[in-house]
């Protein structure tokens, strides 16, 4: 029994080891480095301790039905209904309402102030970023620059099939369709160094499309952009 009950505590922690070791690295959304990206791992946390919470008391109703003694007086009616309305309305609406209500936060509204817009062009295997600015739009090619601390309207499209977009520390991703638009807003808290990914099987070469995020101090930001090519659409 000794020995069963070490072999079990080395499991759990063996388990919980790989699991946490997931948790980090240049494509953790839970290592978020902006408001996004944070509200979006919270969301994350919030939902897994309230699956958790069902779960336990699942199990413990489980366990209940085999320890108690006699057969009980309560109707399948009332556990169907206790058991599989009211129960899982307890924990499931707090959780969809704070679920719809961080979605709405994260919505690009109209109104916002120093936005500044990048747009965003998948094809395969490569993204295109062009920057409009008043002296003429400029260009990079598998590497965004953005201004640290400020709001970055990305406005998504797609050349050919069907891509995602996602930097994964910075927020949420979002589809690159042909012929359509997305707009999806991001910040990062501070200069530094981001991966980009496209999160959606594209073709052969879909492991190869990713990019670097470069997130700049003000005056940094403004002299990269000066540095960049001009479009030559």
């Amino acid at each position: 029994m000794r020995r069963c009950r070490a072999w079990f505590t080395a499991g759990v922690v063996a388990a919980g080891g790989v699991s946490l070791a997931g948790c980090g690295g240049p494509l953790s959304a839970l290592d978020p480095a902006g408001p996004a990206a944070s509200a979006i791992a919270e969301l994350w946390w919030v939902m897994l301790i309230g699956a958790t919470a069902l779960f336990v008391l699942v199990m413990a109703l489980l366990l209940w039905t085999f320890v108690r003694r006699g057969d009980g007086g309560a109707s399948p009616k009332l556990w169907l209904v206790g058991g599989g309305l009211v129960l899982p309305a307890l924990v499931l609406t707090p959780l969809l309402g704070y679920g719809l209500l961080t979605g709405e936060r994260l919505l690009a509204h109209a109104g916002a102030t120093d936005v500044v817009r990048v747009d965003v062009e998948a094809r395969q295997w490569q993204w295109t970023f062009r920057y409009p600015a008043p002296g003429g739009t400029r260009i990079s090619v598998n590497e965004l620059h953005i201004p640290a601390g400020r709001p970055i309207d990305l406005h998504v499209g797609s050349a050919d099939v069907i891509h995602s977009f996602w930097i994964p520390r910075l927020g949420g991703k979002i589809d690159a369709i042909p012929g359509h638009v997305n707009l999806i807003r991001l910040s990062a808290g501070q200069a530094g160094t981001y991966r980009g990914v496209c999160a959606e099987f594209c073709g052969t070469g879909h492991t190869m499309m990713d990019f670097r995020v470069q997130a700049h101090d003000a005056d940094d930001y403004a002299a990269k952009l000066r540095a960049l090519p001009q479009d030559g659409r």
